[in-house]
């Protein structure tokens, strides 16, 4: 086996190997911000190419996201909406090499992202069972 010498690839992959769900989950959203803004970056110095990869690697986290959804809560099938059109509107830019389309894409993954954030820094510190009674009592109220 390799060693890896590269510090910031040790830690990078240590990171990754030490986070929760949640955590990759934020990881993977700051991700997709990346490459878009990298994308858009390109476009704009007209590098076809990097744009094209950029844009890529966004549509491969947004997959990745949309593929390990739980399909069992209803939530899921809101996410698989947004990430569906996401993945569409991806496409687009990518084709039309547009930055405001990609500006749009970036306002939904930060909202995403952001929301993320807050519910984690609601559940931090909560048991599974915690979340599930204030889920179901939660439930019941609105029923």
């Amino acid at each position: 086996m390799p060693v890896n010498r590269n510090p910031y690839s040790q830690y990078a992959n240590n990171k990754i190997m030490g986070a929760s769900p949640a955590e990759l989950t934020l990881m993977l959203y700051e991700g997709t911000i990346k490459f878009c803004n990298q994308a858009k970056l390109a476009i704009e110095s007209r590098d076809i190419e990097k744009a094209h990869n950029s844009i890529i690697r966004s549509e491969q986290i947004i997959a990745y996201l949309q593929e390990t959804l739980d399909m069992k809560y209803p939530v899921a099938k809101d996410f698989d909406n947004v990430y569906n059109y996401l993945m569409t509107r991806l496409r687009e830019a990518n084709i039309k090499k547009d930055s405001e389309i990609l500006d749009e894409v970036l306002t939904h993954l930060r909202t995403m992202r952001d929301t993320w954030k807050k519910v984690m820094a609601q559940t931090a510190g909560k048991t599974r069972q915690q979340l599930a009674s204030e889920l179901v009592e939660q439930q019941g109220q609105d029923g």
